[in-house]
């Protein structure tokens, strides 16, 4: 039976609930009251590996940032209004 969480709950406490989740617990997670999605352990043994179809795994670098910045100071640079 899975264990119910609220969202908040899932936000506040992610690490020690992906811990628990990889022990084998699940857990239902409640959006306004009501059941959003599970959150179950991965049971085929795909766990820690890569997926042979994905096509963006060996992909190569496309670019790299000259200016430092992260994607929030990226996106206010590019579409901040002056």
């Amino acid at each position: 039976m899975s264990t119910m969480i609220n969202a908040k709950t899932l936000r506040l406490e992610m690490a020690r609930i992906v811990e628990r989740v990889g022990k084998g617990e699940d857990f239902m997670v409640l959006y306004r009251s009501r059941p959003a999605f599970r959150i179950v352990p991965v049971t085929d043994g795909l766990a820690g590996e890569r997926d042979p179809d994905d096509s963006l795994y060996e992909a190569h670098v496309v670019g790299r940032s000259t200016d430092w910045l992260l994607a929030p100071g990226h996106y206010r640079a590019r579409y901040s209004f002056r």
